[in-house]
């Protein structure tokens, strides 16, 4: 049977409001997501939560009662709470009606099996938790096998980032690298890395892309570095035909990661 919380001074109450700190995440090793859509799609994908609380109103749902005794099953920590507790938990003054703490899957290169999948999405120091959540909900479309981090990027799992991901986080892999690292990982086995580029002429349109392939996108506001240009097998442009001179880096992504799977149906 769920249990109940009242108060806002209970210790889940604020072991739950600390996952909204990457260093609280980090130290736990779990996360927070919210709301029906995103729980649904984490249970689809076979990944139950570890605690999962909602205000009476959000447990009425058929999905969500589902949820709810699958997790209880599982051992979860079921708790039914106030709207304003779950404001509390999840930081918002509008919350979503459920909410569940979820453990974090392993980030490392090593838990990357590239033959899983012939696209890969790769962003080098993104900083917006919505591009990085967008670029999740691209690869989850396109169905690419991930998304590579590269150097200090936003957290994943931040709120904001598995907000965006609309559950993504749960179907494609994640891993964070330093660049030296993912290099060396690159090259130890077949893979084609293109880079977005406005130093190139080549036309993401004419290029010829393998698989597996690996798209990197720089940072949004200063792309990518000359070195990582260089140690890029195939470096595209994206005309722009209006005045701005580039495209948002998570839209960036998905034209592109659209128009690698679009060439490989033609050939």
């Amino acid at each position: 049977m769920p249990r109940e919380i009242h108060s806002f001074a209970n210790d889940t109450v604020k072991r739950i409001r600390s996952l909204r700190d990457k260093k609280e995440r980090k130290a736990e090793g779990k996360f927070l997501a919210e709301g029906l859509r995103i729980l649904t799609e984490a249970r689809d994908s076979g990944v139950l939560p570890m605690v999962i609380a909602y205000a009476p109103a959000g447990g009425v749902h058929p999905l969500a009662a589902e949820i709810i005794a699958a997790a209880e099953a599982k051992g979860a920590d079921v708790i039914e709470t106030t709207p304003d507790i779950l404001a509390k938990m999840s930081g918002k003054d509008n919350p979503q009606a459920i909410l569940g703490v979820y453990n974090q899957p392993p980030t490392e290169l090593s838990a990357i099996d590239r033959g899983t999948a012939p696209l890969w999405l790769v962003a080098q120091a993104l900083r917006d938790p919505g591009n990085l959540g967008t670029m999740l909900r691209t690869g989850d479309a396109v169905g690419a096998g991930g998304l590579i981090l590269i150097d200090d990027c936003a957290d994943p799992f931040s709120v904001e980032a598995v907000r965006a991901s609309m559950g993504a986080i749960f179907t494609q892999k994640v891993a964070t690298a330093r660049w030296e690292d993912f290099v060396t990982w690159l090259r130890s086995e077949p893979g084609q890395l293109v880079g977005t580029s406005l130093n190139t002429q080549v036309n993401y349109l004419d290029a010829t892309y393998d698989q597996p392939c690996f798209l990197l996108v720089g940072n949004e506001s200063q792309g990518l570095p000359a070195m990582y240009e260089a140690e890029c097998d195939c470096l595209v442009k994206i005309p722009m035909a209006g005045r701005a001179d580039s495209l948002n880096a998570a839209i960036a992504a998905a034209v592109m990661a659209y128009q690698v799977k679009a060439s490989w149906r033609n050939r």
